[in-house]
């Protein structure tokens, strides 16, 4: 409360001694009123600051300390460097049990015109943010590998920082490899079910540190780690989920920014506090690019080689017909209806480069070739992915618990996503909008949960990134976002396919321009630079979809 100043002391106030109104004071006496209250005063802001000393040691001593980063050539590049840096399991005992993060960095290449650290933190939750830059350095602009240290870390529980396991690998197989492309009608029954054994496995196996994955905690792992990099304010891109660490770390650290670019961005309220809003735009974004496809293929089918002029129908019974006879890949395993869906729903990220190699791989499905990149099944790497992904979102967002509400949102999902949606809504647990099932049954405490405004008052400039046909993070959500933070820019990237940096060179000089310079593009700048499906060059067509592409390997150009 602030006090009124032109309030009578109270009957406690001790200076209220030395307030007279019955009579005047005369000089001696006003000198020694002065003497008395100078001596009161002097003695209180003694006892004000030694408070003040003991509550920032106490605060010193409470602080997590800031990790001490051994740098030394990574073994797999040693172009790269690697440490590891210790940051508490959780922050309300900032000094106790440990975790270690896996971090890596490559030095500016020019350190005459060194900016300082660009953290690139990638999307899931559950990649690496070791492999990302790894996987991405050299295909940056040229200025932001002169100008930055560009820095990575593995967030806690995914990667190399203390991994966590639920399910095991055989389990997960079996659960996907059990999941058929067209559903039955005992299909919803089987998704509560099976989301409940896979809550209970991480119960069983990770209980104890699974309250403490959530993205606030990243958040603050983020300060120490910019606090080790001797960095007085950030400068991040984030891809993907990487834009809500971002908008998280902004949100709880405003003044500690410089420059932040968040590309494919989460529309924060409706992700962690409406996530049924949240979910269902998803499945329509998912389903609207596989149909815009589809409605390609129909259009040219000599282009896309699939479908004779109807891809939707040839579509629908080609999951018809790998659920009813499986193929056999090159592993041994066996690729049904639902691999095929599962691999669309990641590889249609790609945007319309990829749409020829869809339409050859499509045709090889419906030879039954095995080879074909759609039909190649999850391997553990991705079971490690999908559960770091299902895990954080259950500590991030909070699902009515009514199972009547359960069944209506993710039955009107389904049925109003028909091409992809009854396969992933009904399916075990793996990835973003089908996490409701899992989430709703989850039973453990979500002490690093953001609790914020995710305004981020006060901030730097936040450029947001929007892709107007993203099947991952709808173009709305970017749109949010961008309304959402006290201090925005948006840009617009007409295209397909989720997000732009690295599928637009317009978007990317935008966005290095202001990470380097602070330049902010001018305000409802759109760019349209995505490749026609028919001049996508194949090299990057197999490149995106090839045996290294997988979900859990996130890649920007």
């Amino acid at each position: 409360m602030t006090p009124d100043r032109h309030a009578l002391p109270s009957a406690n106030d001790p200076t209220r001694a030395f307030v007279r109104r019955d009579r005047p004071a005369g000089p001696t006496r006003r000198r020694a009123l002065r003497t008395r209250v100078a001596a009161i005063v002097v003695a209180g802001l003694s006892v004000i600051g030694a408070g003040s000393v003991n509550a920032a040691a106490a605060t010193a001593e409470s602080a997590p300390p800031t990790p001490t980063l051994a740098w030394a050539p990574c073994a797999q590049d040693a172009t790269f460097e690697c440490a590891n840096a210790a940051v508490p399991l959780d922050y309300r005992d900032p000094r106790g049990r440990t975790l270690t993060l896996a971090v890596i960095r490559h030095r500016a290449a020019d350190p005459s015109r060194r900016l300082g650290t660009l953290v690139m933190q990638p999307g899931g939750p559950g990649n690496s943010g070791v492999d990302f830059v790894r996987g991405n350095h050299a295909a940056l602009p040229a200025e932001l590998r002169d100008r930055f240290d560009v820095f990575g870390f593995d967030a806690r529980g995914i990667g190399r920082s203390a991994p966590y396991e639920c399910w095991d690998d055989v389990r997960y197989a079996q659960e996907i490899g059990a999941s058929p492309g067209h559903p039955g009608p005992d299909a919803y029954r089987r998704a509560v079910t099976t989301a409940r054994d896979f809550d209970a496995a991480c119960a069983a196996k990770a209980g104890d540190v699974l309250p403490f994955m959530g993205t606030d905690y990243v958040a603050r792992d983020l300060d120490l780690l910019r606090q080790a990099l001797g960095e007085r304010r950030l400068s991040f891109y984030g891809r993907s989920f990487g834009s809500f660490v971002g908008t998280v770390y902004a949100d709880r650290y405003p003044g500690r920014v410089r420059a932040m670019v968040l590309d494919g961005g989460y529309d924060p309220v409706r992700y962690a506090n409406r996530p049924y809003e949240y979910d269902r735009p998803q499945y329509l974004a998912l389903d609207g690019a596989m149909g815009r496809f589809l409605d390609w293929c129909s259009a040219d089918p000599t282009g896309c080689g699939f479908g004779g002029g109807d891809a939707r129908g040839a579509f629908d019974r080609l999951v018809s017909e790998l659920d009813a006879r499986p193929v056999v890949t090159p592993s041994g395993a066996l690729a049904n209806g639902y691999t095929l869906v599962y691999r669309l729903m990641f590889n249609i990220n790609e945007g319309k480069a990829i749409w020829p190699a869809f339409g050859a791989a499509l045709r090889q499905a419906e030879l039954r070739d095995g080879t074909a990149f759609l039909l190649r099944p999850p391997s553990p790497a991705s079971f490690d992915f999908l559960t770091a992904n299902i895990a954080v979102e259950c500590v991030d967002r909070v699902y009515p618990k009514d199972p009547g509400r359960l069944e209506r949102n993710v039955r009107a999902n389904v049925r109003d996503a028909p091409l992809l949606g009854p396969a992933i809504g009904f399916g075990p647990p793996t990835y973003d909008h089908n996490h409701a099932p899992a989430c709703v049954q989850w039973t453990g405490e979500r002490v690093s949960r953001h609790q914020g405004s995710y305004r981020a008052w006060g901030s730097a400039p936040i450029l947001v990134l929007g892709t107007t046909g993203d099947p991952d993070t709808p173009y709305r959500d970017a749109v949010a976002l961008a309304d959402r933070l006290d201090n925005s820019r948006l840009l617009t990237f007409r295209a397909e396919g989720h997000t732009a940096f690295g599928r637009s060179a317009c978007a990317k000089a935008a966005a290095t321009a202001y990470l380097t310079d602070l330049d902010l593009p001018p305000r409802g700048t759109v760019c349209a630079d995505e490749v026609d499906p028919t001049a996508a060059a194949a090299p990057r067509a197999e490149r995106a979809a090839g045996p290294g592409r997988d979900e859990g390997f996130d890649r920007i150009g």
